[in-house]
């Protein structure tokens, strides 16, 4: 932390908020950090809009513990369910405790890919990969949303997230049982032996373990779905197999989806962000070898969405080369 009265320049608050957690940072223009906050999730798409916008004035309220919240001069709301926001109910819970809070400044609200994006690159047009629980592909023309691709939620899309593989791993488990095949595949055995545990190796016949399947997950939270996905990665390291083709599948549908929301030879980077492209991980390693493999363009990790949303609201506040400087001290980001 640094002394509040020796900040330089303006103040700059920006909020990353998703649907499990609410963060805020505090800077001035110079990139020290002057106050943080977190707090649960803040979707008003996942979450009762009362309890979203409690848990974003939480995050922003404790960043601002140590400060007049007049001084603020900027500040960027990035938001996974920014849709939300056009029931003017909504917006209203929202502009109410932007005025509770005592800020004066206008809070511009944008999209959590807005945020992703500016969270991997200073540059102002290129493309943002998001892939975790869901998925989405976004263009980004001078740093605002041009136009999307994907992100339809876990029952009509969201292709290469945690919920598809986590889906296809049942799916496949699935066809596996119906087909009378082995249940030794790794990805098979775990689904089994997360699901229906002391089944994979027992005797009971296929069809009574895929009704059980069914009627398991049949009744049980989506979520479920995407709390698999982590035996694929696993299976997929340890034996290849089936989970192996879904993952070489994923990857190759989250690289063309990155891809066509560009035009060839396009040189502005390609920001990868999300928990499945953070840098690590077998489906990271496989999408990056397909964008290589397909694009010359050069690939960046996103950072702190917290700090995206700040260097967005910085961005109008300063010059060219000082937004520049601005988002390697808060970012740090590199691309390669």
């Amino acid at each position: 932390m640094t002394d509040i009265d020796d900040a330089a320049g303006p103040l700059l608050l920006g909020l990353d908020v998703g649907g499990t957690s609410s963060r805020a940072l505090l800077t001035d223009t110079s990139g020290r950090t002057l106050g943080t906050g977190h707090a649960g999730g803040g979707n008003p798409n996942t979450h009762p809009p009362e309890r979203a916008v409690e848990q974003v004035a939480r995050a922003a309220r404790t960043a601002l513990s140590d400060t007049v919240p007049e001084r603020v001069s900027a500040a960027v709301l990035g938001m996974a369910g920014i849709s939300k926001l056009t029931d003017p109910v909504v917006s209203g819970m929202f502009e109410q405790a932007w005025r509770t809070l005592g800020l004066s400044c206008a809070v511009r609200t944008v999209s959590d890919s807005e945020v992703a994006f500016a969270a991997g690159t200073a540059e102002p047009d290129g493309t943002v990969l998001i892939a975790g629980t869901g998925s989405i592909t976004a263009r980004i023309e001078r740093h605002r949303l041009e136009r999307t691709l994907g992100g339809y939620g876990w029952l009509l899309g969201d292709e290469g997230s945690a919920f598809w593989l986590g889906r296809e791993a049942v799916s496949t488990t699935l066809r596996a049982l119906d087909h009378g095949e082995e249940r030794h595949d790794p990805l098979v055995a775990s689904v089994l032996g997360e699901l229906l545990p002391g089944t994979a190796t027992a005797a009971d016949p296929d069809p009574v373990l895929v009704r059980r399947l069914v009627a398991l997950l049949g009744n049980g939270p989506p979520t479920r779905l995407a709390e698999l996905a982590p035996l694929v990665t696993a299976s997929a390291s340890e034996g290849g197999g089936k989970a192996a083709e879904i993952l070489a599948k994923g990857a190759r549908l989250l690289a063309t989806d990155a891809l066509s929301v560009r035009k060839e030879p396009d040189e502005s980077p390609i920001v990868l962000a999300g928990s499945l492209l953070s840098g690590e991980g077998t489906l990271d390693e496989a999408v990056r070898r397909e964008l290589r493999a397909r694009s010359a363009a050069p690939l960046a990790n996103a950072g702190s969405g917290a700090a995206g949303a700040t260097w967005l609201a910085a961005e109008p506040l300063v010059d060219d080369e000082h937004a520049r400087w601005l988002h390697g001290r808060l970012l740090g980001t590199e691309t390669r």
